[in-house]
């Protein structure tokens, strides 16, 4: 597999669409992916104004390896479309859909990139956010086959306020079975899985503590609300190197002719089978991955 399929995205950082200076700051964070946020971040009577705020700095560059998203408003909304055409012509890696509820709003979606004039290799993000789409969850993600959709990004806070669940961090009690079932949908159709947010600005623990849970739950990163938050997911969402050391040794090991036809090996001490030498070959591309766009 190359490098690039393997793009790092352990930290997604939204940054407020309506803030011109903070667009500016996010020239120098360490984040993997930027999401410039067109809805929740933006009160109603600036959304024409931040759409062009972001769009200008979308066009304008600087982010250098930094992948750019747009979060735009729901196709629903008054502003939904505008944002789809603005944000297309503006050309960023991708775009972030809200409250997605089925199949068919992926392939409105999608359609409407298309109309807007999107290339091929734009991606589609969506939020699962809403009861309907755990429902859902298989019929959305199959949408992979058709349509540019490449991730699931979590909306912890939107699913607390329409399950009315009480969010307890860093357990989530009452997200276990969303993460989870939107993991597994991700794994079934290749795509990315992006945890939900940590509110608690200031709470290390806490955010070690649940950016941890998310990397145990199969998450490829997290999505941050503050810069201050970029290290945990940083360091918590890179290959250990302990682990990158023995996924070496797993490849050299099946390399080796001595091993040629075994399916089954013992190395450093741990039994190895094939499929243990797939993730093996992931981790080192992922460690790849990540140390070249740290350079």
């Amino acid at each position: 597999m190359s490098v690039s399929a393997h793009r790092p995205r352990r930290s997604c950082l939204y940054m407020p669409g309506a803030n011109a200076r903070a667009l500016e700051k996010a020239k120098g964070l360490a984040a993997d992916t930027l999401i410039f946020d067109l809805e929740d971040a933006v009160a109603p009577d600036a959304k024409t104004e931040a759409r062009q705020t972001v769009c200008d700095a979308v066009q304008a560059g600087g982010y250098g390896p930094r992948e750019v998203v747009i979060r735009i408003n729901g196709l629903d909304t008054e502003w939904g479309l505008e944002d789809i055409k603005a944000a297309v012509a503006a050309g960023p890696d991708a775009i972030l859909a809200p409250k997605v509820i089925d199949g068919g709003d992926i392939d409105r979606l999608d359609d409407a990139m298309t109309r807007a004039g999107a290339s091929e290799d734009m991606g589609l993000w969506v939020m699962i956010e809403m009861p309907k789409a755990l429902f859902n969850i298989h019929d959305i993600a199959e949408a992979v086959g058709r349509t540019r959709l490449k991730a699931f990004v979590m909306g912890t806070n939107d699913l607390a306020k329409e399950l009315r669940a009480i969010n307890n961090p860093p357990e989530r009690t009452a997200f276990q079975t969303a993460l989870s079932l939107t993991v597994a949908a991700a794994r079934a159709y290749d795509l990315l899985a992006i945890d939900g947010v940590f509110n608690g600005i200031g709470d290390e623990a806490g955010l070690e503590a649940e950016t941890r849970q998310g990397r145990l739950l199969g998450f490829d990163g997290k999505t941050l609300i503050h810069p201050s938050q970029l290290e945990p997911a940083n360091r918590i969402f890179a290959p250990a190197e302990a682990d990158v050391e023995q996924a070496k040794a797993v490849i050299a090991a099946f390399a080796d002719p001595a091993n040629a036809g075994q399916g089954v090996l013992k190395v450093n001490g741990k039994m190895t089978e094939l499929l243990h030498l797939e993730e093996a070959n992931r981790t080192v591309a992922v460690a790849d991955a990540i140390a070249a766009m740290d350079s």
